[in-house]
C-alpha cells in the first residue's frame, strides 16, 4: 500500500519572505516603504514642517574636544621621532577640534533658541520642528539643542559602511533610518521651510547643492531660506562670487543664500524670513 503524499510545504507570503524583500526585484517596495513610513509617523506625530540643519559628522563638542586635547598634552614626554612626529600631528588635529567646536556649541545654540520660539507658535501641527542627518557631530548638536529647549526633533540618518549610528537626542518617534540617499533627501526637502548649513564636507556640500537646485528650478518653494553659517570656512572652501562673475549662476541665484557668523544673527535672519514667508503652515501633505 502506497504512503499519501507529503503536504505541500508552506509557501511564506511575499512580503514575509526576507530573501524577496531584499532581492532588486523587490527595490520598488523598499524605496516605497522609505517614502511611507516617514509620512505615516510624521503625519501620527503632528508635524507641520521643519528648519534642516546640515553640517559634518566629524565637529563635535567643546567639552570632548578640550578632553582629547588635554589627554593628548599630557603624554609621555621623550618620544622617538617618528612617534613624536605623530604626536605633534595629533596635537594640531586636536587644537583644530578644538577651534572647529565652537560650531557644535553654536548649532546647539541656534537649534535650541529656534525650537523655543517655535514653540510659542503651538503644537497642532508642530511648527518649524528641528531636523537633523541623525548622526554624530553638528546633527548630534542640532537634536541636542532641541531636545534640551524641551521640544521634539526629527533624525533622517543614513546606513553607511562604517554604520552611523543614530545619536540619542533623537526624538524616538521621529528617528528615520534610511538605505537610499534620494529618499533621504526627498525628506530632507519635503517639509523644510529652511536650510542652516554649518561647516561640512563632501556630505554637506551635496546635500546643499541639492537644496540650491531644487531652489533654482522651482520645485520647492523660493521664499525657502538658505543660511550659510561660518563664512571664514565656506568663503574659502566656496567662493561664491566667482560663480556669478563667470556667468554660472545670477545675481538673483546669488541672492538666494544668507549668511551668518553668530547665533543672534542666525537666529534673527531665520525668525525673520520665517514671519515673513511661513506663518501659514501648509497642510496639504498631511491630507
Amino acid at each position: 500500500m502506497s504512503l499519501p503524499p507529503e503536504p505541500p510545504k508552506l509557501i511564506p507570503l511575499a512580503y514575509h519572505d526576507p530573501a524577496f524583500m531584499e532581492s532588486v526585484s523587490a527595490r520598488p517596495l523598499r524605496i516605497l516603504a522609505e517614502y511611507l513610513d516617514p509620512l505615516m509617523r510624521l503625519r501620527r506625530a503632528g508635524v507641520g514642517d521643519t528648519i534642516v540643519m546640515f553640517g559634518s559628522a566629524r565637529i563635535i563638542s567643546r567639552e570632548d574636544a578640550t578632553a582629547r586635547l588635554e589627554l593628548l598634552e599630557r603624554g609621555a614626554p621623550g618620544q622617538a621621532a617618528g612617534t613624536q612626529k605623530s604626536t605633534e600631528a595629533a596635537l594640531r588635529m586636536a587644537r583644530a577640534a578644538v577651534e572647529m567646536s565652537r560650531y557644535y556649541e553654536e548649532a546647539r545654540e541656534l537649534a535650541r533658541r529656534i525650537t523655543e520660539w517655535s514653540m510659542t507658535l503651538g503644537g497642532n501641527p508642530g511648527r518649524f520642528v528641528v531636523c537633523s542627518g541623525g548622526g554624530p557631530g553638528i546633527m548630534e548638536a542640532a537634536n541636542r539643542g532641541a531636545t534640551e529647549a524641551g521640544g521634539k526633533s526629527i533624525g533622517l540618518n543614513i546606513e553607511l559602511p562604517h554604520e552611523q549610528a543614530p545619536n540619542t537626542y533623537i526624538s524616538s518617534e521621529l528617528s528615520f533610518n534610511f538605505h537610499y540617499f534620494f529618499m533621504r533627501k526627498l525628506w530632507f526637502a519635503q517639509l523644510a521651510k529652511a536650510l542652516i548649513v554649518f561647516p561640512g564636507g563632501f556630505g554637506t556640500l551635496d546635500e546643499l547643492a541639492e537644496m540650491l537646485t531644487l531652489l533654482q528650478t522651482k520645485k520647492v518653494s523660493g521664499t525657502n531660506l538658505v543660511l550659510i553659517y561660518g563664512r571664514r570656512y565656506w568663503d574659502e572652501v566656496v567662493n561664491w562670487k566667482a560663480m556669478v562673475n563667470w556667468g554660472m549662476i545670477n545675481e538673483e541665484e546669488y541672492g538666494m543664500l544668507q549668511f551668518a557668523d553668530t547665533v543672534d544673527e542666525a537666529f534673527e535672519r531665520v525668525r525673520a524670513g520665517l514671519e515673513k514667508n511661513h506663518m501659514k503652515v501648509d497642510l496639504d501633505w498631511m491630507s
